[in-house]
């Protein structure tokens, strides 16, 4: 299975059970300062999670665009070290 199916078909699954498919958010947040990338699937709803805003939907689905610097020495050393990923996820 090619990799975009596998990600096609992770949507679908969800998306068939009432999850909201969101598009992937920006690797650069501007509207989060705390971060200078976005380092996880899950990021564009962090202000949902501390109670900031309220979500248009109860269940969702996504396929992040992440980059990830925190363990950047260990890229290319290993085959578990990765700096630019995407991350499927729901909530």
């Amino acid at each position: 299975m090619k990799t975009n199916e596998l990600r096609e078909k992770y949507l679908e699954f969800f998306e068939s059970r009432g999850c909201v498919r969101r598009p992937s958010d920006v690797l650069v947040p501007k509207w989060d300062p705390s971060v200078l990338f976005t380092p996880a699937g899950m990021n564009q709803f962090k202000d949902h999670f501390l109670g900031r805003c309220k979500l248009e939907f109860t269940r969702t689905t996504t396929c992040q665009k992440c980059l990830r610097t925190g363990d950047i020495d260990n890229v290319g050393r290993t085959a578990y070290h990765h700096t630019f990923f995407e991350m499927l996820g729901r909530i």
